[in-house]
């Protein structure tokens, strides 16, 4: 693979140009500037928060932010024994985990598919990798469309990390995880006040598990020391980095049978491929420097500077057709390598003000973003076919496999760039209303290097990004909003390596989304939130029906949908999480070949029902207990609406038992009922069954 370091680092280089007068100048302002303090947001009461800066890029109460917002806290994921991505979202409102292949985490938020829009403390983390949450504080996942703060992408939402960081607070733990299929894993959170000015911090894991499915094996580690530096009271410096490591094999589930339109009835473990040549691995490496500076109690300053690379490789033999005359497997094979480089360089000026009687939080930003990536990929020849058919009985194959390139396959590099700037108002019209206006320009630039036959497509977006909403608030614990937003995608996707000399000049596809919602804090405790919304995708690239040599722009999906969702302490005793999603979604135009469907389809993996609750009880101060309870109506595995996914309901539990105050012990059982279903699909013979009964205990030490 090539890798063009000198050019990345030019462009490295100009970045920092851009955005260095900016800093010096604030700087300069601050010095005779009178000392504030910096005030720590989003307090968490267990599973309910109050306030976030992430959707705003402010510290604003959730309640009188017009989004749609769901945070798993850190207790949340800890009752619950969540690890991964998909454990996350099992208990939000309008979000779904498609497979992934078996090897990146691809949530499905609004009925819109992405593997690009993570975020990592409000920066992006698009890389295409399998996420773990042992440094994590909470998640925040963010629907409809976001591009007004988070600029390209966020189509249908977005999913932000916000992970640990050295503080001043007291706290030390080591945890302990065994589990069934052979599941180890060990994690530790090392916080440490060196003093008044200087605090470190360690969060660290290492995993060695099996699964349900035969020959799985996951080896993962990660290691995350942070250092938080006060030089002054109005000051604020933040150092981290992340080195994070992911072996495991890949498994692509099993096949369809097109006569009943299900899922290949076998056991629930049984794989189909070649599991020598079906594996994941990768390399991930993450540099921050966070900088706050209080000029004064009006005005704030941040500046926040990433620099992360991924080294990744995917090899996998998969099934990918079922053939229910002769009782043969139908395999098929690739291999794909990655290597991204992400440079970003962000500044957040929030100014506290009022002018005439009328209060204003306004927020100027700019960013600076570039990115390089080099794809390579392979096709499988079995040794010389691309398919190769084995039994049903024995889906195994065991003969040789080369991996070579096809006419067809990727060999490029892809270099983008992103330069940035928004504007935010939040006004306060009086004690019953608030307003928030938004709007934010990317200058976007991509361009592809195919190597294989010397071509370079280029194209330049330059993307304007709105956002609005009305706030009524008849009492001070209650909101009702209508917003507004649009985001966009460019032509080459959210992986940036889809981008054709046939598609390149295209406008990029458009989501716009319109809600209202009302979100009432019912006690101090426990909220309600609730959202109606309508999200359209636009400007999809479709052959034109009269003309085959020509790409023409149509409408994509819609998706209406209506997101409940209860959370908080009903008492001291009893913490509650319970969320209900109805999604109506649809194909909107039968000439959209990148959909692959007719019109009316239902969008792929998009249930029209979802339902959640979970349920923890403290039953004296050693012993607790916890139940929860999901379930989903049925889906179609592809926008075709071939195959469908039965729809399920799934009961877990947990207690806790904590003999003396430094010591937990947990006890988690997942689908305890040990309900057969499936979880999640790729396509329509790339299907994952649901894990039968499993358990996990661990054991928590605080010193």
């Amino acid at each position: 693979m090539v890798r063009r370091h000198s050019s990345f680092v030019a462009r490295a280089v100009r970045l920092a140009l851009c955005a260095a007068p900016v800093v010096t100048t604030l700087h300069a302002a601050a010095e005779d500037a009178p000392i504030e303090r910096i005030e720590v947001v989003g307090q968490s009461q267990k599973y309910r928060m109050d306030s976030s800066s992430t959707a705003t890029k402010t510290n604003t109460l959730l309640r009188d932010t017009p989004q749609a917002i769901s945070v798993v806290t850190e207790e949340l994921a800890k009752d619950q024994a969540m690890q991964n991505m998909a454990d996350v979202v099992r208990y939000v409102p309008g979000a779904q985990m498609a497979q992934g292949e078996g090897h990146r985490d691809a949530p499905i938020l609004r009925g819109s598919a992405t593997t690009g829009d993570f975020f990592i403390n409000g920066v992006r983390d698009d890389a295409q990798y399998l996420r773990d949450l042992y440094n994590v504080k909470r998640v925040e996942v963010l629907k409809g469309p976001s591009g007004m703060i988070f600029g390209r992408g966020g189509s249908g939402g977005l999913i932000n990390r916000v992970t640990k960081q050295a503080d001043w607070s007291a706290g030390k733990s080591v945890d302990l995880t065994l589990g069934s299929f052979d599941q180890k894993r060990a994690t530790t959170d090392l916080n440490h006040a060196i003093n008044d000015e200087l605090a470190v911090r360690l969060t660290a894991m290492y995993e060695d598990s099996g699964s349900f499915r035969d020959y799985m094996d996951l080896k993962r580690k990660g290691i995350n020391p942070t250092v938080s530096l006060k030089p002054s009271d109005d000051t604020l410096i933040q150092f981290s980095f992340e080195h994070m490591e992911d072996n495991r094999t890949t498994d692509r589930g099993v096949p369809s049978v097109a006569a009943t339109k299900r899922p290949l009835d076998t056991r629930r473990g049984q794989f189909f491929g070649k599991p020598a040549d079906s594996f994941s691995t990768i390399e991930a490496d993450g540099f921050n420097l966070d900088i706050t500076h209080e000029i004064n109690s009006q005005l704030l300053i941040a500046n926040h500077t990433r620099y992360a690379y991924y080294d990744k490789l995917y090899r996998n033999v998969y099934p990918n057709s079922f053939n229910a005359a002769t009782q043969k497997v139908a395999l098929a094979g690739y291999e794909s390598s990655t290597y991204r480089k992400n440079l970003l360089n962000q500044t957040d000026i929030t100014a506290d003000f009022s002018t005439a009687g009328i209060n204003h939080t306004l927020l100027t930003g700019f960013e600076f973003n570039v990115q390089d990536t080099d794809n390579l990929r392979y096709t499988a020849y079995f040794p010389t076919a691309t398919s190769v058919n084995v039994d049903v009985a024995d889906p195994i194959y065991t003969g040789d496999v080369v991996f070579k390139q096809s006419a067809s396959d990727a060999n490029n590099h892809s270099d983008a760039s992103t330069k940035a700037a928004y504007l935010q108002d939040q006004i306060e019209l009086s004690a019953s209303w608030q307003a928030l206006v938004g709007v934010r320009y990317d200058h976007f630039e991509n361009t592809l290097t195919n190597y294989r036959n010397g071509a370079v497509v280029e194209s330049v977006d330059n993307l304007v990004s709105p956002r609005a909403g009305l706030i009524y608030k008849p009492a001070e614990q209650v909101s009702a909003y209508v917003s507004v937003s649009k985001s966009y995608v460019p032509r080459a996707g959210d992986q940036l390596s889809s981008l054709s000399v046939s598609n390149a000049s295209l406008d990029p596809e458009e989501f716009r989304n319109k809600e209202v919602g009302v979100k009432w804090d019912l006690t101090e405790d426990f909220s309600l939130a609730s959202a109606v919304y309508q999200l359209d995708r636009t400007n999809v690239a479709v052959t034109d029906p009269s003309d085959s040599s020509k790409l023409v722009l149509m409408d994509g999906q819609r998706v209406k949908g209506l997101e409940l969702e209860f959370n908080g302490e009903l008492t001291d005793q009893w913490n509650l999480l319970a969320g209900y999603a109805y999604q109506d979604s649809e194909v909107l135009n039968s000439a959209n070949s990148a959909m692959g469907a007719n019109a009316g389809n239902t969008l792929p993996q998009v249930p029209k029902q979802t339902f959640s609750l979970w349920n923890r009880v403290d039953v004296t101060d050693q012993w607790g207990f916890g139940v929860g309870f999901t379930a989903r109506s049925k889906v179609y595995a592809n926008a075709d609406n071939l195959v469908t996914l039965p729809g399920y309901g799934r009961l877990d539990a947990a207690a806790y038992y904590s003999p003396v105050e430094a010591v937990k012990i947990q006890l988690n059982v997942e689908n305890l009922l040990d309900k057969h279903y499936y979880a999640s699909a790729h396509t329509n013979n790339n299907i994952m069954p649901g894990s039968p009964t499993a358990v996990r205990l661990g054991v928590s030490y605080k010193f």
